[in-house]
């Protein structure tokens, strides 16, 4: 049984429809990778996972537990599970690099506060920023924040980690040490859904990569199927334009 399972799913964003029947599976401790050109239903898998959109049709069952998203609590009890990064580090601008990562385990999971900062310490120190917990987000760059906003996302303790295109408003020089803890996390077994348009970085840590096109999955496979020897015409278009950029 897989530990995460999406099953023909369906999603709108009013009339337009913008996931049409995806199926995908994950395992535990694996990373798997969406790739595919831009409006293909990437990020908006990944909202329908964490209960931002409902689906119109089709399921999710997580740990073989189907979810049934129109349930508050069960969405409440999935987000126990999920944590998400967006693209945008959406740090809270008056708060220093600790509080910022406490804030949700205190307020929202109810842990204790020492517990917690003790618990944040170690995961800033992971992500390389130890030296820069009593910094304000406004006296970081910006992979500096985008790592504080990947260590508050894991001091949720998260089962699966959700990272949609991390590294995608960030300057050129400051796109590694994003990629770097990533390429940590996944050695140290966390389970991961990523969108990247980081193709190199997607050859190098997924365990297997999902080409989308239009809301559909095209074609899945090991990163060295997908980019070597792909088996669709549009996803040898795709993979062509990345050979030739």
């Amino acid at each position: 049984m897989p530990y995460l399972e999406i099953n023909e799913l369906c999603a709108r964003y009013g009339d337009v429809e913008v996931l049409r029947d995806v199926s995908l599976s994950l395992e535990q401790g694996e990373v798997l990778s969406l790739i595919g050109p831009s409006g293909s239903g990437k990020s908006t898998l990944l909202r329908v996972l964490v209960g931002l959109l409902a689906p119109s049709s089709g399921h999710v069952a997580f740990e073989g537990q189907r979810i049934r998203f129109d349930d508050k609590a069960m969405v409440r009890a999935l987000r126990q599970s999920f944590a998400i990064v967006f693209q945008q580090y959406n740090l809270f601008q008056n708060m220093n690099v600790l509080r910022n990562v406490t804030i949700a385990p205190v307020k929202i999971r109810k842990r204790p506060q020492a517990e917690c900062e003790a618990e944040a310490r170690e995961l800033l120190k992971k992500v390389g920023l130890e030296g820069k917990m009593k910094a304000y987000p406004d006296e970081l760059s910006g992979g500096q924040q985008q790592r504080v906003a990947l260590a508050r996302a894991l001091a949720l303790r998260p089962r699966v980690l959700l990272l949609d295109e991390v590294t995608s408003a960030l300057d050129p020089e400051l796109v590694n040490e994003v990629l770097d803890s990533i390429r940590m996390l996944a050695d140290d077994g966390m389970t991961m859904l990523i969108v990247s348009h980081e193709m190199g970085f997607v050859r190098e840590v997924a365990s297997r990569v999902a080409f989308m096109a239009d809301g559909r999955v095209v074609e899945t496979g090991s990163a060295q199927q997908i980019f070597d020897r792909p088996e669709s015409a549009r996803a040898r278009e795709f993979v062509s334009k990345i050979i030739r950029s």
